[in-house]
């Protein structure tokens, strides 16, 4: 039974089209050197506008052979914590004295844990 079993194409692991009369567009290689020494070689189309910085493996950007680093457009700005966003609401002594109140009341036995 085993030697008349049908065999099936592995649908998807193999493709039934082929390159015959397939044009390739033009390309060109870029070449990125990482400062840990790494190098890049990276396929683009011939009319692709190259990026000056790629990522390399080690997470360094590695720059495009015979480019300037860009200038960054716009400055960072800081994302702001919640800490930030509390300092703009209240004072550092009003926070102490709301912390105390609290404490009071918890340790009094007036304000309770809500069971979930």
């Amino acid at each position: 039974m085993a030697d008349r079993s049908l065999r099936g194409v592995g649908i998807g692991a193999k493709s039934l089209e082929s390159e015959v009369g397939v044009q390739y567009a033009d390309r060109t290689e870029a070449h990125y050197e990482c400062p840990n020494g790494h190098t890049i070689v990276l396929p683009f189309a011939a009319d692709a506008e190259m990026p000056a910085l790629w990522e390399c493996r080690c997470g360094e950007e590695a720059l495009l052979r015979d480019a300037t680093r860009p200038e960054p457009t716009k400055p960072v700005k800081k994302p702001r914590t919640h800490w930030d966003m509390l300092l703009e609401r209240r004072t550092v002594p009003e926070l102490e004295e709301l912390l105390t109140e609290r404490l009071e009341l918890l340790r009094s036995g007036q304000l309770r844990r809500r069971s979930a």
